[in-house]
């Protein structure tokens, strides 16, 4: 696979890949296993929150409020 950056982006992500002692492919490929771990992790919990939806699992805006008041109050 080959990814092309513009001449800007390709020192940025020289200067940035230098400054972590990494190699721009190295700093690549660690950036994009991030991204991919966390785009997993993101999706899986959305569609969590969306079965509790479902199911009918949820607070009201009114009780969110009551609770994030409380906590500040304590």
């Amino acid at each position: 696979m080959e990814v092309h950056f513009t001449p800007e982006l390709e020192a940025k992500l020289n200067r940035i890949a230098a400054e972590n002692q990494r190699g721009p492919d190295e700093y690549v490929r660690e950036l994009v296993e991030h991204y991919l771990d966390h785009d997993g992790w993101f999706r899986q919990e959305v569609k969590k929150g969306l079965d509790q939806l479902d199911c009918g699992e949820f607070l009201a805006h009114d009780e969110v409020v009551a609770r994030i008041e409380r906590i500040f109050r304590s």
